[in-house]
């Protein structure tokens, strides 16, 4: 029996009946497209779908990385696929095509590709949406596997109409709404719309700054819909919390970045110039790490 309730806006945890979903919408911060995971330090197959019977040791490991570098890391860890983006410190965008071809080269593992034009939320211009869906034309003629993307209204709702176009461009290859999912106003809305678009995998922390504090929204979300649609949790994943998230929740889908802090190898060093973000480091850049990755999928009983 699911622990939420639902007033007028949808899933509501275990919050009081009444109160809006979107009273912790806005206190999630750094969300883009991949799961930001500020903690996750700590046989290739799909990801363990609607209604399959599985074991403990069928626990699906999908790494977001945005290097060659990661991508080597990420297989030598064990992961089961790579979700593919450019700059992940913002959250996420889409890779170069040059990334893409880069990454099958060194990488023998199933490769969903990012669709995110830009930092920000997730209202898409005319322009951006018809540049969204030329890029997942290319990925696909390409070979990706997947596409990792999502639409939303200014209302919070997912866009239907655009999200049914997507998956039509998409044809024959994974689609995945990613956490876009997370800064929508009513969970329960927007997973029967992703549904009804044809949704293969839904990345999300239950609407929370972490996975693990949205424990009670995934597994509502997991009890409600599982058997639909492949529910993956993301953001502070680790070696740590997969087991608690698991129990509590009955998701076997995970994903994360295994990251880790890589000096620059800069010895001169202008500390007074910033070329990006403001307190963005400028002399460290973030990379998967094969050990991290590793602890994960020993977790996962697969390695």
């Amino acid at each position: 029996m699911a622990i939420f309730m639902t007033g007028a806006t949808g899933f509501l945890g275990t919050e009081a009946a009444g109160e809006s979903v979107c009273r912790g919408f806005h206190a999630v911060s750094g969300v883009g497209g991949a799961a930001a995971d500020p903690d996750d330090h700590g046989a290739v197959h799909e990801g363990v779908g609607a209604g399959e019977e599985v074991h403990l040791n069928d626990l699906f490991l999908e790494v977001c990385i945005d290097s060659v570098e990661s991508a080597i890391e990420a297989q030598h860890g064990g992961a089961d696929r790579l979700e593919l983006c450019a700059d992940l410190i913002i959250g996420g965008t889409t890779p170069t095509e040059s990334l893409f071809r880069a990454v099958r080269r060194v990488a023998d593992l199933p490769v969903h590709v990012m669709v995110r034009p830009r930092y920000g939320d997730f209202l898409y211009t005319d322009y951006e949406y018809e540049v969204m869906l030329d890029t997942v034309r290319s990925f696909r003629n390409l070979g990706a596997d997947g596409v990792v993307t999502g639409i939303l209204k200014a209302d919070g709702s997912l866009d239907l109409e655009r999200m049914t176009r997507i998956r039509e461009v998409s044809e024959g290859m994974k689609l995945t709404l990613h956490r876009a999912f997370d800064m929508s106003c009513d969970p329960r809305t927007v997973m029967t719309d992703s549904v009804k678009c044809g949704v293969d995998i839904v990345l999300t922390s239950g609407q929370a700054p972490s996975a693990e504090e949205g424990i009670p929204v995934l597994r509502g979300l997991q009890e409600e819909f599982g058997s639909r649609v492949e529910i993956m949790a993301g953001a502070g994943v680790n070696a740590r919390n997969i087991p608690l998230i698991h129990e509590k929740t009955g998701i076997r889908n995970f994903h994360l970045s295994g990251k880790k802090e890589i000096p620059s190898g800069m010895a001169f060093r202008n500390e007074r110039v910033s070329m990006g973000v403001s307190g963005f480091p400028e002399y460290s850049i973030m990379r998967t790490d094969a050990e991290r990755v590793r602890e994960a999928a020993r977790i996962c009983k697969k390695r």
